[in-house]
């Protein structure tokens, strides 16, 4: 939309209050209350962040609490930490924790399992010793290829207490980007599951693994859990190893490893534009202080609540949120393998009433998906122990915040719409749910002791109410340290482009409320003759047409206009995608935001290109209308036998016009 129809949009969205049952629970309470917490954690961050350490169990403390600055800075520096103490050790050693759950998990295949803090802590340990056994230890690399499973945080967690950095790779990519992330990251051993069910399937990532190891590569190990008991997989003796032959002759003992809050703690890759996708570093400890405070004030996780996060194990959402946030707060979580919607629509809400979950979150995409399943299916089930709704990955519609409030929430539950990145390692914008009014479509407010600004292409800030790139001007402890073997890459892709702040490389609105509207990437803000259209305005008014589950629009270069919009959409099975919806959609978009913004054409797909947070890859659309074929990296890719049939379904779709 032109500049003006987004400050009018923005500064006419709706305030609504959060329940004044909820506000009695919540860590904050007041918009007063943030606001002079926040004044004092950005005049005084040493401060706010030493007040999260005290929280935490420390191997030793120094004084020094913040050194440097960007893209050279550490938190608690010579200070000894273990991430694994903090979420396992210190619950199942206190009397009136160790017997809570810490985990329930059900399969996809309708297998229940849950686990105590006590259990995770033996289980844990007894894994630890098995890394040892092999030889590994501080400063080693291992990729893990697992699903959402018990034994998945188990292998995570041992990593930790050892020192050993761990990367997850989601458990569906392919032989080629597996490979590409143990070539890149070095690593020593491959942890997997022999294989998983995905919407009823059974896939077998042992050979996976197998196929990304047939040349040379670095690892010395593979070991394999047996989530299938009946697929067969083969077993290099000289190489493999079973899982729980391993486990029985571990013993249940094993001391946590003294770090540096700073040491490297894990590696997550994320995809870039082009090339080889980056191994974004963050430090162990300062991801556990980080992902500690967010989890804590963002999501109010408290003793009695039962809160899923319906992340993948591969998606660092679930590591900020679930595997160091939660359990660091010592909660009740749920972990399930598997598609959400499968075997049958409602089983999203079936779990949320047999566990009587109070705490949501899940990716826009999932929320729009339930949304097109519909308002009946929701009406089935008892949701009323929902307290709070939290999503990120991408901006969610207002259109389908209305629905999961009113739908889900009945209009009684705090929705929390945050906005967060790979290299930030958690969630700097977002709403503070006891404080913040909640406004359909905002990402909220900054978090405690982060600075972030919007500023023109001289870094210089802009006023309120109009769009800019955003930025973050303070350091702070989740902050990516390092791109893994590549320090120049690191400081040219985040740091170069505004010395001085953390250049984000998305484009927001900060309104005189000081809440932000993060509108997409830098380059999904389209120029048409002059007018400034966000393409998140557009997808949502795409959206919220009946016909249409999914929308993604992209910039075509053009050579009068600049560039023209281009339209995805997915449609529901009872629509037919011809010209006359085409046209429907066209005026729609005319309708709600002007002619000017008009897509110049629309392609019917079946599928769209996503990540494995379930986020559209924008950038393979452009390409894939630019040059017909997708050549940047492709490995970050959900489901990598989809580009094929895409491209064929994008030429069909031109050639009958």
């Amino acid at each position: 939309m032109s500049p003006q129809n987004e400050v009018e949009f923005i500064q006419k969205s709706e305030k609504i209050e959060p329940p004044v049952a909820y506000k009695r629970n919540s860590y904050v309470r007041s918009m007063a209350e943030y606001q002079e917490k926040y004044k004092h954690s950005i005049e005084d961050p040493a401060s706010f962040w030493r007040e999260i350490a005290d929280e935490l169990t420390w191997i030793q403390r120094e004084n020094s609490v913040i050194e440097g600055s960007m893209p050279d800075f550490s938190f608690f520096p010579g200070s000894k930490i273990n991430v694994c103490q903090n979420c396992v050790d210190r619950h199942a050693l206190d009397p009136k924790r160790r017997n809570k759950v810490a985990i329930f998990f059900e399969g996809e295949n309708g297998e229940r399992r849950s686990w105590t803090y006590l259990q995770l802590h033996r289980e844990v340990q007894k894994f630890a010793n098995v890394l040892l056994s092999l030889g590994l230890s501080k400063g080693d690399v291992v990729s893990v290829y697992m699903q959402n499973l018990p034994e998945t945080y188990v292998v995570l967690l041992a990593c930790f207490r050892l020192g050993i950095l761990y990367n997850t790779v989601f458990a569906g990519f392919s032989p080629e980007a597996l490979r590409e992330r143990i070539l890149s990251s070095n690593a020593k051993a491959v942890i997997c599951a022999n294989g998983s069910y995905r919407r009823g399937k059974v896939l077998n990532l042992k050979d996976t693994v197998d196929a990304a190891l047939r040349d040379e590569h670095p690892v010395q190990h593979v070991i394999v859990f047996r989530r299938i008991e009946n697929l067969e997989v083969t077993m290099d003796p000289t190489r493999d190893h079973d899982y729980e032959e391993l486990m029985q002759k571990a013993s249940a003992s094993c001391e946590v490893v003294p770090l540096d809050c700073n040491d490297p703690g894990l590696l997550i890759f994320t995809s870039g534009t082009s090339g080889k996708p980056k191994g974004i570093v963050h430090a162990g400890g300062g991801f556990l202080l980080g992902t500690y405070a967010y989890s804590k004030y963002q999501l109010d996780l408290r003793d009695e609540d039962v809160y899923w996060n319906t992340a993948d194990i591969g998606w660092l959402t679930a590591h900020i949120f679930v595997l160091v946030g939660g359990l660091a707060l010592g909660v009740t979580t749920i972990l399930y393998e598997g598609a959400i919607d499968y075997p049958h629509q409602g089983r999203v809400y079936e779990m949320i009433e047999r566990y009587q979950v109070n705490k949501l979150f899940s990716a826009p995409t999932a929320f729009r998906m339930l949304m097109k399943y519909g308002e009946e299916l929701a009406k089935k089930y008892d949701l009323s122990s929902i307290q709070l709704l939290a999503s990120v990955g991408e901006p969610l519609n207002p259109e389908a915040w209305h629905w999961l409030y009113r739908v889900i929430g009945q209009n009684q539950v705090v929705i929390n719409n945050t906005w967060g990145q790979t290299e930030t390692g958690g969630t700097p914008l977002a709403s503070l749910p006891g404080a913040t009014p909640m406004k359909p479509g905002s990402c909220g407010v900054p978090f405690f002791g982060h600075q972030l600004d919007v500023v023109n292409q001289d870094g210089q800030s802009v006023p309120d109410g109009t769009p800019g790139f955003l930025v973050i001007r303070t350091v702070f402890p989740t902050l990516a340290r390092d791109v893994f073997g590549d320090r120049k890459r690191y400081v040219n892709n985040y740091f170069a482009p505004m010395p001085g702040v953390y250049f984000t490389g998305d484009s927001a609105v900060r309104d005189s409320d000081g809440q932000y509207w993060v509108l997409g990437r830098v380059d999904d803000v389209i120029n048409v003759s002059g007018h400034r259209i966000s393409t998140m305005e557009m997808e949502s008014s795409l959206i919220a047409h009946e016909a249409v589950v999914e929308a993604a629009v992209v910039g075509q270069p053009d050579e009068i206009k600049g560039a023209v919009p281009v339209a995805f959409v997915t449609i529901d099975k009872q629509y037919t995608p011809d010209e006359e919806l085409a046209n429907a959609l066209q005026r729609k978009v005319i309708e709600d935001i002007g002619s000017f913004a008009k897509p110049e054409r629309i392609h019917f797909v079946n599928v769209m290109p996503k990540t494995r947070s379930g986020k559209i890859i924008r950038r393979m659309l452009r390409e894939i209308i630019e040059e017909g074929t997708v050549r940047g990296d492709a490995t970050g890719l959900e489901d990598s036998d989809i580009l094929d049939k895409l491209i064929a379904e994008v030429k069909e779709d031109s050639a009958n016009r």
